[in-house]
Protein backbone atom coordinates (compact mmCIF):
# COMPACT_ATOMS: atom_id res chain seq x y z
CA UNK A 1 0.00 0.00 0.00
CA UNK A 2 1.52 3.55 -1.08
CA UNK A 3 0.88 5.47 2.29
CA UNK A 4 1.43 8.84 0.10
CA UNK A 5 -1.32 7.92 -1.97
CA UNK A 6 -3.26 7.01 0.70
CA UNK A 7 -3.18 10.33 2.21
CA UNK A 8 -5.55 11.52 -0.99
CA UNK A 9 -9.12 11.78 -0.43
CA UNK A 10 -10.20 12.81 -3.63
CA UNK A 11 -14.09 13.08 -3.14
CA UNK A 12 -13.32 15.21 -0.14
CA UNK A 13 -10.74 17.62 -1.94
CA UNK A 14 -13.63 17.96 -4.58
CA UNK A 15 -16.52 18.99 -2.50
CA UNK A 16 -14.44 21.52 -0.69
CA UNK A 17 -13.42 22.62 -4.54
CA UNK A 18 -17.18 23.01 -5.51
CA UNK A 19 -17.94 24.28 -2.01
CA UNK A 20 -15.33 27.66 -2.79
CA UNK A 21 -17.42 28.24 -6.06
CA UNK A 22 -20.08 29.56 -4.50
CA UNK A 23 -22.38 27.52 -7.46
CA UNK A 24 -26.04 28.76 -7.92
CA UNK A 25 -28.05 25.45 -8.07
CA UNK A 26 -30.78 24.91 -10.39
CA UNK A 27 -30.65 21.20 -9.56
CA UNK A 28 -31.79 18.63 -7.11
CA UNK A 29 -31.86 18.52 -3.97
CA UNK A 30 -34.90 20.96 -3.85
CA UNK A 31 -33.52 22.27 -0.16
CA UNK A 32 -30.72 24.11 -2.29
CA UNK A 33 -28.11 24.00 0.40
CA UNK A 34 -30.62 24.31 3.22
CA UNK A 35 -32.09 27.74 2.08
CA UNK A 36 -35.87 25.77 1.49
CA UNK A 37 -35.68 23.99 4.58
CA UNK A 38 -34.24 26.12 7.59
CA UNK A 39 -35.05 23.24 10.18
CA UNK A 40 -32.91 20.83 8.14
CA UNK A 41 -30.12 23.20 8.73
CA UNK A 42 -30.58 23.48 12.56
CA UNK A 43 -30.62 20.10 13.11
CA UNK A 44 -27.64 19.29 10.88
CA UNK A 45 -25.47 22.33 10.01
CA UNK A 46 -25.34 24.83 6.96
CA UNK A 47 -22.21 22.95 6.31
CA UNK A 48 -23.44 19.17 6.02
CA UNK A 49 -26.54 20.55 4.62
CA UNK A 50 -24.64 22.92 2.26
CA UNK A 51 -22.30 19.38 0.79
CA UNK A 52 -25.93 17.16 0.20
CA UNK A 53 -24.94 17.79 -3.60
CA UNK A 54 -26.30 16.41 -6.64
CA UNK A 55 -24.07 14.47 -9.12
CA UNK A 56 -22.20 16.89 -11.72
CA UNK A 57 -18.86 16.63 -13.69
CA UNK A 58 -17.07 18.12 -11.00
CA UNK A 59 -18.27 15.72 -8.84
CA UNK A 60 -18.46 12.57 -10.62
CA UNK A 61 -21.34 10.21 -10.78
CA UNK A 62 -21.31 6.77 -8.96
CA UNK A 63 -23.21 4.78 -11.91
CA UNK A 64 -20.12 5.47 -13.79
CA UNK A 65 -17.70 6.63 -12.52
CA UNK A 66 -14.38 8.22 -14.04
CA UNK A 67 -13.05 11.05 -11.96
CA UNK A 68 -12.76 11.44 -8.70
CA UNK A 69 -15.08 9.03 -7.37
CA UNK A 70 -12.94 6.61 -9.46
CA UNK A 71 -9.76 7.53 -8.06
CA UNK A 72 -11.44 7.00 -4.49
CA UNK A 73 -12.39 3.23 -5.64
CA UNK A 74 -8.44 2.89 -6.73
CA UNK A 75 -7.85 4.41 -3.15
CA UNK A 76 -9.84 1.75 -1.46
CA UNK A 77 -9.15 -1.44 -3.33
CA UNK A 78 -5.80 -0.84 -2.49
CA UNK A 79 -6.03 -0.03 1.09
CA UNK A 80 -8.18 -3.01 1.10
CA UNK A 81 -5.99 -5.42 -0.57
CA UNK A 82 -8.74 -5.85 -3.24
CA UNK A 83 -8.33 -6.17 -7.55
CA UNK A 84 -11.12 -3.09 -6.90
CA UNK A 85 -13.34 -1.70 -4.86
CA UNK A 86 -17.25 -0.36 -5.27
CA UNK A 87 -18.44 2.82 -3.27
CA UNK A 88 -21.64 1.62 -1.93
CA UNK A 89 -24.71 3.75 -0.79
CA UNK A 90 -27.31 1.73 -0.36
CA UNK A 91 -26.33 -0.26 3.06
CA UNK A 92 -24.17 -3.47 3.23
CA UNK A 93 -27.80 -5.18 1.81
CA UNK A 94 -26.74 -3.39 -1.21
CA UNK A 95 -23.34 -5.22 -1.60
CA UNK A 96 -24.29 -8.09 -0.65
CA UNK A 97 -26.88 -8.54 -3.07
CA UNK A 98 -24.82 -7.45 -6.06
CA UNK A 99 -22.43 -10.20 -4.72
CA UNK A 100 -24.85 -12.66 -5.35
CA UNK A 101 -26.84 -11.06 -8.55
CA UNK A 102 -23.63 -10.82 -10.00
CA UNK A 103 -22.68 -14.93 -10.38
CA UNK A 104 -26.12 -16.43 -9.54
CA UNK A 105 -28.98 -16.74 -11.99
CA UNK A 106 -32.30 -18.51 -11.47
CA UNK A 107 -31.94 -21.87 -10.74
CA UNK A 108 -28.39 -21.46 -10.31
CA UNK A 109 -27.63 -23.40 -6.91
CA UNK A 110 -25.50 -21.30 -3.50
CA UNK A 111 -24.08 -22.80 -0.77
CA UNK A 112 -24.35 -21.05 2.39
CA UNK A 113 -24.80 -21.52 5.72
CA UNK A 114 -28.48 -20.92 7.46
CA UNK A 115 -27.51 -18.08 9.55
CA UNK A 116 -27.14 -15.51 6.92
CA UNK A 117 -28.45 -11.93 6.70
CA UNK A 118 -31.81 -11.66 5.32
CA UNK A 119 -30.26 -9.51 2.78
CA UNK A 120 -28.49 -12.68 1.31
CA UNK A 121 -31.88 -14.29 1.64
CA UNK A 122 -33.77 -11.54 -0.48
CA UNK A 123 -30.99 -11.72 -3.22
CA UNK A 124 -31.79 -15.49 -3.59
CA UNK A 125 -36.00 -13.89 -3.73
CA UNK A 126 -34.87 -11.23 -6.29
CA UNK A 127 -32.33 -13.54 -8.52
CA UNK A 128 -33.84 -17.44 -8.05
CA UNK A 129 -31.31 -19.07 -6.52
CA UNK A 130 -31.40 -22.25 -4.72
CA UNK A 131 -30.25 -22.10 -1.47
CA UNK A 132 -28.14 -25.31 -0.29
CA UNK A 133 -27.47 -24.87 3.48
CA UNK A 134 -24.25 -26.37 5.38
CA UNK A 135 -26.19 -27.20 8.48
CA UNK A 136 -24.39 -25.30 11.15
CA UNK A 137 -23.22 -27.12 14.84
CA UNK A 138 -25.24 -24.95 17.52
CA UNK A 139 -22.45 -24.18 20.25
CA UNK A 140 -24.08 -26.36 23.86
CA UNK A 141 -23.74 -23.17 26.23
CA UNK A 142 -23.95 -20.16 24.44
CA UNK A 143 -26.86 -21.69 22.07
CA UNK A 144 -25.47 -20.08 18.77
CA UNK A 145 -24.83 -21.38 15.13
CA UNK A 146 -21.05 -21.71 14.70
CA UNK A 147 -18.60 -21.50 11.84
CA UNK A 148 -18.58 -23.66 8.17
CA UNK A 149 -16.40 -26.83 9.17
CA UNK A 150 -14.71 -27.50 6.08
CA UNK A 151 -15.64 -31.05 5.99
CA UNK A 152 -19.26 -30.17 5.76
CA UNK A 153 -18.57 -27.72 3.15
CA UNK A 154 -16.50 -30.26 0.89
CA UNK A 155 -18.94 -32.75 1.23
CA UNK A 156 -22.17 -30.23 0.32
CA UNK A 157 -19.76 -29.15 -2.43
CA UNK A 158 -19.41 -32.86 -3.86
CA UNK A 159 -22.79 -33.36 -3.59
CA UNK A 160 -24.07 -30.01 -5.53
CA UNK A 161 -21.80 -30.24 -8.46
CA UNK A 162 -23.71 -28.03 -10.34
CA UNK A 163 -23.44 -25.16 -7.57
CA UNK A 164 -21.83 -21.73 -9.03
CA UNK A 165 -20.76 -20.29 -5.74
CA UNK A 166 -20.59 -20.50 -2.01
CA UNK A 167 -21.04 -17.76 0.83
CA UNK A 168 -19.03 -17.26 3.93
CA UNK A 169 -20.16 -15.04 6.82
CA UNK A 170 -16.34 -13.68 8.34
CA UNK A 171 -17.21 -13.08 11.04
CA UNK A 172 -20.43 -14.14 12.16
CA UNK A 173 -22.52 -11.41 14.21
CA UNK A 174 -21.08 -13.62 17.28
CA UNK A 175 -17.11 -13.48 16.08
CA UNK A 176 -17.07 -16.60 14.78
CA UNK A 177 -15.11 -17.12 11.97
CA UNK A 178 -14.88 -20.50 9.60
CA UNK A 179 -11.39 -21.69 7.83
CA UNK A 180 -11.95 -19.22 4.89
CA UNK A 181 -8.42 -19.81 2.78
CA UNK A 182 -9.27 -23.60 3.03
CA UNK A 183 -12.98 -22.85 1.81
CA UNK A 184 -12.01 -20.93 -0.95
CA UNK A 185 -9.56 -23.43 -2.35
CA UNK A 186 -11.05 -25.97 -2.62
CA UNK A 187 -14.28 -24.01 -3.83
CA UNK A 188 -11.89 -22.49 -6.80
CA UNK A 189 -10.43 -26.34 -7.00
CA UNK A 190 -14.11 -26.81 -8.05
CA UNK A 191 -15.03 -23.72 -10.17
CA UNK A 192 -17.08 -22.16 -7.75
CA UNK A 193 -16.79 -18.25 -6.87
CA UNK A 194 -16.70 -17.40 -3.47
CA UNK A 195 -18.51 -14.85 -1.80
CA UNK A 196 -17.94 -13.37 1.69
CA UNK A 197 -20.47 -11.34 3.65
CA UNK A 198 -17.89 -9.43 5.97
CA UNK A 199 -20.40 -6.73 7.23
CA UNK A 200 -18.87 -6.96 10.60
CA UNK A 201 -15.15 -7.22 9.03
CA UNK A 202 -13.55 -4.14 8.51
CA UNK A 203 -11.03 -4.31 11.14
CA UNK A 204 -9.71 -7.84 9.67
CA UNK A 205 -8.04 -5.77 6.94
CA UNK A 206 -6.03 -3.41 9.17
CA UNK A 207 -6.15 -5.16 12.87
CA UNK A 208 -2.83 -7.58 13.69
CA UNK A 209 -3.51 -11.37 14.67
CA UNK A 210 -7.29 -11.17 13.41
CA UNK A 211 -8.69 -13.77 11.30
CA UNK A 212 -8.23 -13.55 7.44
CA UNK A 213 -9.93 -11.16 6.01
CA UNK A 214 -11.60 -11.87 2.58
CA UNK A 215 -9.45 -10.81 0.23
CA UNK A 216 -6.37 -12.31 2.10
CA UNK A 217 -8.09 -15.78 1.28
CA UNK A 218 -8.39 -14.83 -1.82
CA UNK A 219 -11.92 -14.82 -2.11
CA UNK A 220 -13.95 -13.38 -5.19
CA UNK A 221 -15.96 -10.72 -3.55
CA UNK A 222 -16.29 -9.29 -0.13
CA UNK A 223 -19.38 -7.26 1.58
CA UNK A 224 -17.97 -4.71 4.32
CA UNK A 225 -20.15 -2.46 5.99
CA UNK A 226 -17.37 0.73 6.61
CA UNK A 227 -20.12 2.30 8.99
CA UNK A 228 -20.12 -0.34 11.45
CA UNK A 229 -16.48 -0.34 12.53
CA UNK A 230 -14.45 1.71 9.70
CA UNK A 231 -16.10 4.77 11.04
CA UNK A 232 -17.87 5.92 8.15
CA UNK A 233 -21.43 7.55 8.17
CA UNK A 234 -24.33 5.07 8.60
CA UNK A 235 -25.41 3.12 5.42
CA UNK A 236 -22.22 3.25 3.72
CA UNK A 237 -20.48 0.45 2.89
CA UNK A 238 -17.80 -1.04 0.30
CA UNK A 239 -18.00 -3.84 -2.08
CA UNK A 240 -14.88 -6.00 -3.26
CA UNK A 241 -13.88 -7.78 -5.67
CA UNK A 242 -10.93 -10.05 -6.45
CA UNK A 243 -8.71 -10.47 -10.15
CA UNK A 244 -11.07 -12.78 -11.56
CA UNK A 245 -14.21 -11.22 -11.31
CA UNK A 246 -15.57 -8.88 -14.96
CA UNK A 247 -15.61 -5.14 -13.01
CA UNK A 248 -18.36 -3.98 -15.85
CA UNK A 249 -20.50 -6.82 -14.96
CA UNK A 250 -20.71 -6.32 -11.33
CA UNK A 251 -21.08 -2.95 -11.86
CA UNK A 252 -24.24 -3.41 -13.82
CA UNK A 253 -25.38 -6.02 -11.08
CA UNK A 254 -25.11 -2.59 -8.58
CA UNK A 255 -26.92 -0.88 -11.06
CA UNK A 256 -30.47 -3.16 -10.42
CA UNK A 257 -31.04 -2.24 -6.95
CA UNK A 258 -28.64 0.83 -5.81
CA UNK A 259 -29.97 4.46 -6.21
CA UNK A 260 -28.76 6.53 -9.06
CA UNK A 261 -29.01 9.56 -6.44
CA UNK A 262 -25.59 9.06 -4.70
CA UNK A 263 -25.90 10.77 -1.82
CA UNK A 264 -21.94 12.97 -1.15
CA UNK A 265 -22.48 12.82 2.24
CA UNK A 266 -21.88 9.32 2.71
CA UNK A 267 -19.16 8.88 -0.47
CA UNK A 268 -17.28 11.35 1.47
CA UNK A 269 -17.55 9.68 4.83
CA UNK A 270 -16.20 6.57 2.65
CA UNK A 271 -13.17 8.52 1.26
CA UNK A 272 -12.25 9.83 4.65
CA UNK A 273 -12.66 6.70 6.64
CA UNK A 274 -10.08 4.80 4.15
CA UNK A 275 -7.74 7.20 4.44
CA UNK A 276 -8.20 7.48 8.31
CA UNK A 277 -7.74 3.00 8.58
CA UNK A 278 -4.67 3.39 5.77
CA UNK A 279 -3.02 5.95 7.74
CA UNK A 280 -4.39 4.87 11.69
CA UNK A 281 -5.75 1.46 11.40
CA UNK A 282 -3.06 -0.71 13.18
CA UNK A 283 -3.04 1.63 15.73
CA UNK A 284 -6.89 2.14 16.31
CA UNK A 285 -8.04 -1.16 15.74
CA UNK A 286 -4.93 -2.47 18.72
CA UNK A 287 -6.34 -0.26 21.00
CA UNK A 288 -10.11 -1.81 20.11
CA UNK A 289 -8.76 -5.31 20.61
CA UNK A 290 -7.30 -4.05 24.15
CA UNK A 291 -10.50 -3.03 24.88
CA UNK A 292 -12.61 -5.47 24.31
CA UNK A 293 -10.48 -8.75 25.45
CA UNK A 294 -10.84 -6.03 28.92
CA UNK A 295 -14.15 -5.59 29.26
CA UNK A 296 -14.54 -8.86 28.51
CA UNK A 297 -12.52 -10.35 31.43
CA UNK A 298 -14.23 -7.34 33.62
CA UNK A 299 -17.82 -8.98 32.58
CA UNK A 300 -16.20 -12.42 33.46
CA UNK A 301 -15.35 -11.81 36.79
CA UNK A 302 -18.79 -10.60 37.80
CA UNK A 303 -20.00 -14.10 38.36
CA UNK A 304 -23.21 -15.21 36.11
CA UNK A 305 -22.34 -13.84 32.74
CA UNK A 306 -20.20 -15.36 29.77
CA UNK A 307 -18.31 -13.04 27.46
CA UNK A 308 -17.12 -15.63 25.07
CA UNK A 309 -13.83 -15.54 23.49
CA UNK A 310 -10.83 -16.74 21.69
CA UNK A 311 -11.63 -20.19 24.21
CA UNK A 312 -14.23 -21.15 21.63
CA UNK A 313 -11.66 -22.00 18.40
CA UNK A 314 -11.64 -25.52 18.31
CA UNK A 315 -10.27 -25.21 14.49
CA UNK A 316 -13.40 -26.90 12.84
CA UNK A 317 -16.21 -25.09 13.60
CA UNK A 318 -14.94 -22.05 15.53
CA UNK A 319 -11.74 -21.90 13.28
CA UNK A 320 -10.67 -18.41 14.34
CA UNK A 321 -12.31 -15.67 16.71
CA UNK A 322 -12.85 -12.13 16.18
CA UNK A 323 -12.05 -10.55 19.58
CA UNK A 324 -13.45 -7.69 18.81
CA UNK A 325 -16.90 -8.55 19.14
CA UNK A 326 -17.89 -8.51 22.59
CA UNK A 327 -20.42 -10.58 22.84
CA UNK A 328 -22.16 -11.96 26.28
CA UNK A 329 -24.63 -15.12 27.34
CA UNK A 330 -26.76 -13.89 29.73
CA UNK A 331 -29.03 -16.68 30.81
CA UNK A 332 -27.39 -17.99 33.81
CA UNK A 333 -28.52 -14.74 35.58
CA UNK A 334 -32.47 -15.52 34.40
CA UNK A 335 -32.45 -12.73 31.90
CA UNK A 336 -32.76 -12.88 28.02
CA UNK A 337 -30.44 -10.67 26.23
CA UNK A 338 -33.15 -8.37 25.02
CA UNK A 339 -33.92 -8.06 28.29
CA UNK A 340 -30.51 -6.69 29.38
CA UNK A 341 -30.40 -4.98 26.27
CA UNK A 342 -34.15 -2.79 27.48
CA UNK A 343 -32.68 -2.45 30.93
CA UNK A 344 -29.30 -0.80 29.79
CA UNK A 345 -31.17 2.09 27.53
CA UNK A 346 -34.10 2.62 29.67
CA UNK A 347 -32.77 2.43 33.30
CA UNK A 348 -28.80 2.97 32.74
CA UNK A 349 -28.78 5.27 29.49
CA UNK A 350 -26.42 2.71 27.56
CA UNK A 351 -27.47 1.85 23.98
CA UNK A 352 -25.94 -1.77 22.92
CA UNK A 353 -26.21 -3.03 19.69
CA UNK A 354 -28.44 -6.00 20.14
CA UNK A 355 -29.85 -8.25 22.69
CA UNK A 356 -30.94 -11.65 21.53
CA UNK A 357 -32.94 -14.56 23.40
CA UNK A 358 -29.68 -15.45 25.21
CA UNK A 359 -26.94 -13.28 24.52
CA UNK A 360 -26.04 -9.27 23.69
CA UNK A 361 -23.60 -7.66 22.00
CA UNK A 362 -21.42 -4.39 22.70
CA UNK A 363 -19.98 -3.14 19.48
CA UNK A 364 -16.64 -1.49 20.16
CA UNK A 365 -15.14 0.13 17.67
CA UNK A 366 -12.28 3.25 16.58
CA UNK A 367 -14.51 5.30 18.35
CA UNK A 368 -14.96 3.90 22.13
CA UNK A 369 -13.43 4.77 25.40
CA UNK A 370 -12.50 3.02 28.07
CA UNK A 371 -14.59 4.94 30.43
CA UNK A 372 -17.74 4.12 28.41
CA UNK A 373 -16.40 0.35 28.91
CA UNK A 374 -15.90 1.12 32.47
CA UNK A 375 -19.81 2.38 32.39
CA UNK A 376 -21.09 -0.74 30.78
CA UNK A 377 -19.64 -3.28 33.08
CA UNK A 378 -21.28 -1.29 36.00
CA UNK A 379 -24.34 -1.37 34.78
CA UNK A 380 -23.90 -5.27 34.14
CA UNK A 381 -22.85 -5.61 37.22
CA UNK A 382 -26.11 -3.74 39.02
CA UNK A 383 -28.12 -5.67 36.61
CA UNK A 384 -26.84 -8.87 37.78
CA UNK A 385 -27.47 -7.47 41.59
CA UNK A 386 -31.14 -5.91 41.12
CA UNK A 387 -32.70 -8.01 38.74
CA UNK A 388 -31.49 -11.72 38.00
CA UNK A 389 -34.09 -14.51 38.52
CA UNK A 390 -33.56 -18.33 38.20
CA UNK A 391 -32.49 -19.73 34.55
CA UNK A 392 -34.88 -22.80 34.89
CA UNK A 393 -37.68 -20.11 34.01
CA UNK A 394 -36.25 -19.41 30.14
CA UNK A 395 -36.71 -20.99 27.29
CA UNK A 396 -33.84 -22.40 25.17
CA UNK A 397 -34.85 -22.26 21.32
CA UNK A 398 -31.78 -20.22 20.31
CA UNK A 399 -31.24 -22.43 17.41
CA UNK A 400 -33.91 -24.01 14.83
CA UNK A 401 -32.97 -24.94 11.90
CA UNK A 402 -35.68 -25.41 9.32
CA UNK A 403 -36.56 -27.15 6.49
CA UNK A 404 -36.42 -26.08 2.84
CA UNK A 405 -39.26 -27.20 0.83
CA UNK A 406 -38.97 -24.80 -2.13
CA UNK A 407 -37.26 -21.87 -3.34
CA UNK A 408 -37.36 -18.64 -1.87
CA UNK A 409 -38.22 -16.66 -5.14
CA UNK A 410 -40.82 -19.54 -5.84
CA UNK A 411 -42.28 -18.90 -2.71
CA UNK A 412 -42.17 -15.66 -1.89
CA UNK A 413 -44.09 -14.92 -5.06
CA UNK A 414 -46.22 -17.69 -5.18
CA UNK A 415 -50.50 -17.12 -4.28
CA UNK A 416 -50.62 -17.17 -0.63
CA UNK A 417 -52.77 -17.16 2.42
CA UNK A 418 -52.81 -15.36 5.93
CA UNK A 419 -53.11 -17.91 8.78
CA UNK A 420 -52.69 -17.57 13.10
CA UNK A 421 -49.41 -18.15 14.05
CA UNK A 422 -50.83 -21.22 16.03
CA UNK A 423 -52.60 -22.42 12.99
CA UNK A 424 -49.74 -22.81 10.05
CA UNK A 425 -47.61 -25.83 11.45
CA UNK A 426 -46.70 -28.02 8.25
CA UNK A 427 -47.67 -25.52 5.93
CA UNK A 428 -44.91 -23.35 4.16
CA UNK A 429 -43.20 -19.83 4.84
CA UNK A 430 -43.92 -17.23 2.33
CA UNK A 431 -42.17 -14.83 3.90
CA UNK A 432 -39.64 -13.78 6.37
CA UNK A 433 -39.49 -13.84 10.32
CA UNK A 434 -36.58 -11.81 11.90
CA UNK A 435 -35.67 -10.43 14.90
CA UNK A 436 -33.47 -7.56 14.12
CA UNK A 437 -30.75 -6.84 14.82
CA UNK A 438 -28.97 -9.18 14.09
CA UNK A 439 -31.57 -9.49 11.44
CA UNK A 440 -30.82 -13.41 10.59
CA UNK A 441 -33.98 -14.96 9.83
CA UNK A 442 -36.11 -17.52 12.38
CA UNK A 443 -37.93 -18.31 8.99
CA UNK A 444 -37.53 -17.31 5.47
CA UNK A 445 -39.88 -18.22 2.10
CA UNK A 446 -40.00 -21.66 1.32
CA UNK A 447 -39.60 -23.26 4.66
CA UNK A 448 -41.60 -25.64 6.58
CA UNK A 449 -43.04 -24.13 9.33
CA UNK A 450 -42.68 -26.28 12.63
CA UNK A 451 -44.12 -26.13 16.21
CA UNK A 452 -40.08 -25.55 17.59
CA UNK A 453 -40.03 -22.69 14.45
CA UNK A 454 -43.30 -21.31 16.24
CA UNK A 455 -42.50 -21.37 19.84
CA UNK A 456 -39.37 -19.56 18.94
CA UNK A 457 -40.89 -16.76 17.14
CA UNK A 458 -43.65 -16.54 20.09
CA UNK A 459 -40.82 -16.58 22.60
CA UNK A 460 -39.14 -13.67 20.93
CA UNK A 461 -42.44 -11.28 21.07
CA UNK A 462 -42.91 -12.19 23.98
CA UNK A 463 -39.24 -11.27 25.74
CA UNK A 464 -39.85 -7.69 23.59
CA UNK A 465 -37.19 -9.05 20.47
CA UNK A 466 -38.09 -6.98 17.10
CA UNK A 467 -39.30 -8.95 14.75
CA UNK A 468 -39.75 -7.80 10.98
CA UNK A 469 -40.37 -9.10 7.75
CA UNK A 470 -43.83 -10.34 8.14
CA UNK A 471 -47.14 -8.74 6.60
CA UNK A 472 -48.81 -8.53 9.65
CA UNK A 473 -46.79 -5.82 11.99
CA UNK A 474 -48.08 -7.98 15.29
CA UNK A 475 -46.62 -10.93 14.03
CA UNK A 476 -50.07 -12.86 15.16
CA UNK A 477 -50.69 -14.00 11.19
CA UNK A 478 -48.40 -15.59 8.98
CA UNK A 479 -48.32 -15.85 5.24
CA UNK A 480 -48.10 -19.07 3.47
CA UNK A 481 -48.33 -20.95 0.38
CA UNK A 482 -52.13 -22.58 -0.42
CA UNK A 483 -51.42 -26.06 -0.85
Amino acid sequence: MDISRQQRAPICEALETFKKKRVVPFDVPGHKRGRGNPELVKLLGAQCVGLDVNSMKPLDNLSNPVSVIAEAEELMAEAFGAAHAFLMVGGTTASVQAMVLSVCKAGDKIILPRNVHKSVINALILCGAIPVYVKPEIHPVIGVALGMEIEAVKETIDSNPDAVAVLVNNPTYYGICSDLKSITDYAHEKGLKVLVDEAHGTQLYFGANLPMAGMRAGADMAAISMHKSGGSLTQSSILLTGKNMNVGHVRQMIGLTQTTSANYLLLSSLDLSRRNLALRGMESFAKVVTMSEYARAEINSIGGYYAYGKELIDGKNVFDFDVTKLCVYTKDIGLTGIEIYDLLRDEYDIQIEFGDIGNIMAYISIGDRLQDIERLVGALEDIKRLYAKEKSGLAFVDAVIPKVVSSPQYSFYAEKESVPIKESYGRVAGESVMAYPPGIPILAPGELITKDIVDHILYAKEKGCSLQGTADPEVKMLEVLID
